[in-house]
């Protein structure tokens, strides 16, 4: 959650790494996810356009292998590249409960998809290391860095992709389960302020938008929550958070140690947020802050140091920015604009031959836990989010100065606001079309995967995660599908 690397979120876990590039570099206050989940999001990173035009709908649905990254064309320019960890944008990680639930999201039916949110402390007061894979790979970059980087003549770029902050596997809830457990240790859990943790506010189930409770059901989140569970489910994130800024820290001494610090930009981000009981619902894959606000810092040389930006930008600005550090002539058709110009106070003009990077910045969710295609614009103060057609189902509008935790949908009371910002998204994308071809993909899909099962379909969908609903009246929900199809 990009809100924890700048005041007053930081106040609620300890991240020194994070403090010292702030201190070094720049922070971004309002950085942006094109899509709030993990492979339309780095999908959307790694090639520079907007979720629509790689048309990367779900976790299984990312770019084409072949797609020419970033990374790919500063290797062609002679740099050394190295990647280690998550990457995930041609396909992520997935079951084939998630494509389902992603592809029938428009059938008229409500299952729990996920495990319901709960946390488990592990090891002891001084263990470390809880997530081991991303431990294993940042200890590789670590070696990278003071084995190969530190000989290298050429310049080199290396990509580290972490898995962490993320909830863990949740096996209690059957054989297709997913990541719905906060796992830590005590020594991470020690670095939390359990006294600034907020407890967020929820509207009753009644008042809830259509789609969130419609997210908030199917993420098992409708039940009881004391306010107990919540704080430690809030307190167990930000423990994650702790672990994953140490990594960070691991690789800000490799570079120190090997006398790389002063002549290596370094760029922190994420590919989403996480809403940790915020809006009754822990996980991303929705608009609000938690999920679709990332943290983003820079540092490095010509990097101008303890700056706040406060534009807002998106990852999709990652490409151009990429290209502009490596002085490599930046594609006219990527969706973002290099970052360069607000890093390094340039005047926007001598930068980019595509003009001034735009006041707003786009993200767009097609997949699984959202009956709808969403759309969301941020400029100013406003956050605009619109779904599937436009008409069918109501917008939101919050202004986020006045209402920073987006408790109050102001959409009928600023009617000409949310006109004309519909308007400049529609000059954008045209939306209503996008989400016609997002249902007509799903509803193909899932024709495909049925006729792939033949006779076995039936016992097949019933014990995908859904399986507690599911199994209490099959006939119900194959007939709700049958009457989608």
């Amino acid at each position: 959650d990009g809100r924890l690397t700048f005041f007053p979120g930081n106040q609620t876990v300890n991240l020194p790494s994070i403090n010292f590039m702030k201190r070094h570099g720049t922070v971004f206050l309002n950085a942006y996810t094109n899509s709030p989940i993990c492979c339309p999001s780095r999908a959307a990173m790694w090639s520079g356009l907007f979720t629509h035009l790689t048309e990367s709908w779900n976790n299984f649905k990312g770019l084409d292998p072949d797609y020419v990254t970033w990374m790919d064309l500063m290797e062609k320019h002679g740099y050394r590249a190295q990647k280690f960890g998550k990457l995930d944008f041609t396909s992520g990680h997935h079951s084939v409960s998630n494509r389902v639930e992603a592809w029938t999201r428009d059938v008229n039916f409500l299952l729990r998809q996920e495990g319901r949110p709960m946390v488990k402390l592990t090891g002891h007061r001084k263990q470390r290391r809880v997530m081991e894979t991303d431990w294993r790979n940042t200890d590789k970059a670590v070696n990278w860095i003071k084995e190969e980087a530190v000989n290298f003549t050429q310049p080199f770029i290396l990509y580290l992709g972490l898995n962490l902050p993320h909830p863990y596997p949740s096996p209690y809830a059957g054989e297709n389960f997913g990541s719905s457990t906060f796992l830590t240790s005590p020594y991470w859990l020690e670095k939390v302020n359990y006294e600034a943790i907020k407890i967020p506010k929820w509207s009753s189930l009644s008042e809830m938008h259509p789609v969130d409770y419609y997210s908030s059901y199917t993420k098992n989140c409708t039940g009881q929550f004391s306010k107990e569970e919540v704080r430690n489910i809030r307190a167990f994130y930000y423990a994650m958070c702790a672990e994953t800024d140490a990594m960070l820290g691991e690789i800000i001494s490799a570079l120190r140690d090997t006398g790389l610090l002063g002549k290596t930009i370094i760029i922190f981000t994420a590919d989403h947020g996480e809403l940790a009981m915020e809006h009754r619902q822990f996980y991303k894959m929705s608009m609000y802050e938690g999920s679709s606000h990332v943290p983003l810092l820079v540092m490095g040389p010509g990097v101008r140091q303890q700056q706040q930006i406060p534009n807002v930008v998106s990852l999709v600005d990652i490409y151009p920015t990429m290209l502009d550090i490596a002085r490599i002539p930046v594609p006219q058709n990527l969706s973002g604009h290099s970052l360069v110009p607000l890093l390094c106070e340039k005047a926007e003009s001598e930068a980019s031959p595509r003009g001034p990077r735009p006041p707003w910045v786009l993200s767009e969710f097609h997949g699984c836990n959202v009956n709808s295609s969403v759309y969301m614009l941020r400029t100013g103060r406003w956050k605009y989010i619109t779904y599937s057609d436009g008409s069918s189902v109501q917008p939101q509008l919050f202004d986020l100065t006045a209402d920073p935790d987006e408790l109050t949908n102001v959409a009928i009371k600023f009617p000409v606001t949310v006109h004309s910002l519909d308007k400049v998204l529609r000059s954008i994308v045209n939306y209503p079309k996008v989400s016609s071809s997002v249902q007509e993909y799903n509803k193909q899909q899932f024709i495909s995967w049925k006729e792939s099962l033949g006779r076995n379909y039936s016992s097949v969908i019933a014990n995908l995660r859904w399986h507690q609903d599911w199994l209490k009246d099959q006939k119900k929900y194959e007939n709700a599908i049958d009457e989608w199809l």
